[in-house]
């Protein structure tokens, strides 16, 4: 890819990130994410344009409101930092390819149900079910050839998290299983590295809980989406070589 289509998926991904900011604040609150505009959530202030400009706003104003001078979290930035170099990672990988019209807005959705989760432990319906719909809808268009794949790993990642939640339901929760399924309809087979990645990132933590914490760590939730949101970028960015060097590896 070139570099200045990658330039532009990071200035996509920032601006994208930008507007994740406003879902990830006023989704779970059940606002709306389109009206009224931004505002300083500590004066209620509208933001200027000049002040809302993706990572260079808020490092200019050196995390404050220009008004108020309350502090701003780096939440804002960082979601935004996150979302181009996502954009720009899966961009380097896919190259030009009509998949990426999918696909990023999957990762967009990913980056956003794991924010909500880790500040509001939920993983929202409003988020998840529209992106089963359009992953349909987009599989349909883009890689019609490769639905009934697209559809079986929904439906197998689905019923795989599915059973681990009704095995222990203190460790996940629908929102998690559902979640699950949608990665299949965008990631095809590529979903059972995301998965395999999910789990043991999600061991690793919680093993380092206890070990940190003692037996207090066992009744402490920890967050479930982030792990699968991790697991689906790497299988965005390298799913079928994840695949190929496992059959290498162990199959052959």
């Amino acid at each position: 890819m070139l570099a200045a289509q990658l330039i532009f998926l990071g200035l996509l991904g920032a601006i994208v990130g930008s507007f994740l900011n406003v879902v990830v604040h006023r989704l779970p609150r059940g606002e709306s994410v389109v009206s009224p505009r931004s505002r300083c959530p500590g004066c209620a202030t509208p933001i200027a344009a000049r002040d809302n400009v993706p990572v260079l706003s808020w490092l200019l104003l050196r995390g404050r409101c220009r008004h108020c001078d309350d502090r701003i979290s780096a939440r804002y930035p960082v979601l935004e930092l996150v979302t181009a170099l996502v954009f720009m990672s899966v961009g380097l990988a896919r190259g030009a390819d009509p998949r990426l019209l999918a696909e990023l807005p999957f990762a967009a959705a990913l980056i956003a149900i794991a924010a909500i989760d880790l500040e509001h432990r939920i993983v929202p319906n409003r988020i998840v079910l529209p992106a089963a719909v359009f992953a349909l809808l987009a599989g349909a268009i883009v890689r019609f050839g490769d639905l009934p794949e697209l559809l079986i790993a929904g439906a197998g990642a689905f019923a795989f998290l599915l059973v681990a939640a009704l095995a222990y339901p203190a460790g996940m929760g629908m929102g998690d299983v559902k979640l699950a399924g949608v990665m299949g309809l965008y990631l095809g087979l590529s979903v059972v590295p995301a998965l395999f990645l999910d789990i043991l990132l999600g061991a690793l933590v919680g093993v380092g809980m206890i070990v940190s914490q003692g037996a207090s760590a066992r009744k402490k939730g920890v967050p479930f989406a982030p792990f699968l949101a991790a697991g689906g970028f790497a299988a965005l960015v390298a799913g079928p070589q994840l695949i190929s060097l496992y059959v290498e590896r162990f199959l052959s």
